[in-house]
C-alpha cells in the first residue's frame, strides 16, 4: 500500500510552529518507512502572509518562508485547498489567536481536521463549545488539543479516559503552567530578582508571547476551564476566580512596551512575599478545581518545602486527580511547557489524527 498523503495546513511560524516544521523534517523518512504516512505542508501562514506549495516542488516550506509568503485573506486557503483537491486535510493552530477560532467551523465544514495548541477555542463561550462540538459530529471530524494542558504531558487523555470509563473525578489540583513553574522554582531556591527570572522565562519560550498572559492567571485559567469541561461541567471562563500575579500599575491596561520597561517593579512586592513565607514554606501559583464545591480557583499557595508540589524542579507540570475510587490522587508529573515539547506534543496530535485517517481510507477500499 503506497504512503497515505496528510495535507496540513499550519497557522502560526512562531516559536512552535517553526519548531513542529523542524521536527516534521526531522522525522519525515521515518514516519514514511514506519507509518506509511506523508505530512506535507501545502499553506503555512502567519498572522499576514501565507505560503502556498508550488505544483512539482515538494515541501518547499523549508526555504525562506519570508521571501516566498504574500498576504492572504482565509478564503485564499479554502480556494487552494479546493483547486488543488486536496484531501486529508489538517488545519494546526499554533497561534495565541482570538482571530483564528472564528476559522474553526468554517475549516471543519470544508473538511478540515483541527490540531490546537491554542487553548481559546475551548475556553470560549460554553454555547460556542458545544457548537464546535456538534459540527465536528455532523462532519465525522477529530479536534484534538492535548497540547493546550501540560503540552508534554498526557494530562487530558487521562481525564477523558477516567471520567468516560465512569470513574467520579471530584478534584483535579496543580501546577499547571511550565513558565510560572520555572519562576517560582528558581524565585524558592535562588537570590535573584523576581523579573530577571520572569526575562529569562520569556526567552526559553516558555510563556505566552505576552507574558501578562501568564501572570495574570489567564493561561492557567484556560488550562483549569479546559480540564472541567473534559468531564462535562458547563463552566465559563468568568466562572474562574483568579489571584493575578500583575500590579494594579502593571497590568494588561498598559502598552506591552510600557510592561516590558517597568518589569523590574515586581521585585519589591515578590521579594516580600518570599520573605513572608513561614520557615520550609515556598510560593507556588495553583489551579484547583473542586467538583462538590462548584469552585475553579486559580492562585498562589505556600506549600512546604518538601511537598510534591513543593519540590517541583525547572519549568515542570505536576497534575493531581482525585477520584473516588482512589484513596491517593493520580500524579502526573514532568515537562509542561516549551517550544519543542508543545510540538511533540501537537506533531503527536497531527499523527493520531492521521492514523484515523489511514483507517478510514482503508475501510472504503474495502466497501
Amino acid at each position: 500500500m503506497s504512503a497515505i498523503r496528510i495535507n496540513v495546513v499550519l497557522f502560526g511560524v512562531g516559536n512552535i510552529g517553526s519548531e513542529l516544521l523542524s521536527q516534521v523534517i526531522e522525522s519525515q523518512r521515518f514516519f514514511l518507512e514506519k507509518r506509511n504516512i506523508d505530512l506535507r505542508f501545502p499553506v503555512i501562514t502567519n498572522s499576514t502572509l501565507a505560503f502556498f506549495e508550488k505544483e512539482g516542488v515538494k515541501n518547499k516550506w523549508e526555504a525562506d518562508f519570508t521571501k516566498l509568503a504574500f498576504p492572504y485573506k482565509f478564503q485564499d486557503i479554502l480556494d487552494y485547498v479546493k483547486e488543488k483537491k486536496l484531501d486529508n486535510l489538517i488545519a494546526v493552530d499554533a497561534t495565541a489567536s482570538s482571530e483564528i477560532i472564528k476559522n474553526y467551523i468554517p475549516l471543519i465544514q470544508n473538511g478540515f481536521n483541527i490540531v490546537a495548541a491554542n487553548k481559546k477555542a475551548n475556553t470560549l463561550h460554553i454555547e460556542f463549545y458545544k457548537e464546535l462540538r456538534r459540527v465536528l459530529k455532523k462532519h465525522d471530524k477529530s479536534f484534538l488539543y492535548e497540547a493546550t494542558v501540560s503540552a508534554g504531558l498526557p494530562v487530558i487523555k487521562t481525564i477523558r479516559d477516567l471520567h468516560f470509563s465512569g470513574e467520579k473525578i471530584t478534584k483535579i489540583r496543580g501546577v499547571f503552567s511550565g513558565s510560572l513553574s520555572y519562576i517560582f522554582n528558581r524565585f524558592s531556591n535562588e537570590e535573584e530578582y523576581f523579573s530577571s527570572i520572569l526575562k529569562d522565562a520569556e526567552k526559553l519560550g516558555l510563556t505566552e508571547p505576552d507574558s501578562r498572559e501568564d501572570l495574570a492567571g489567564n493561561d492557567v485559567a484556560r488550562k483549569l476551564l479546559i480540564l472541567a469541561r473534559e468531564i462535562e461541567n458547563e463552566f465559563d471562563f468568568s466562572d474562574v476566580k483568579i489571584v493575578s500575579l500583575l500590579l494594579p500599575n502593571l497590568n494588561e491596561n498598559v502598552s506591552k512596551v510600557e510592561y516590558n520597561r517597568n518589569k523590574s517593579l515586581l521585585d519589591k512586592p515578590f521579594r516580600l512575599a518570599k520573605l513572608a513565607q513561614a520557615e520550609n514554606n515556598v510560593l507556588r501559583y495553583v489551579g484547583e478545581l473542586d467538583i462538590a464545591k462548584k469552585k475553579l480557583d486559580v492562585k498562589p499557595v505556600s506549600v512546604f518545602r518538601d511537598s510534591v508540589i513543593g519540590q517541583l524542579k525547572g519549568a515542570d507540570n505536576l497534575v493531581e486527580i482525585y477520584t473516588k475510587s482512589n484513596a491517593e490522587p493520580i500524579v502526573i508529573q514532568g515537562a509542561g511547557a516549551g517550544r519543542q515539547v508543545t510540538a511533540r506534543s501537537v506533531l503527536t496530535d497531527i499523527l493520531e489524527v492521521a492514523e484515523k485517517i489511514k483507517i478510514k481510507e482503508t475501510v472504503l477500499e474495502l466497501i
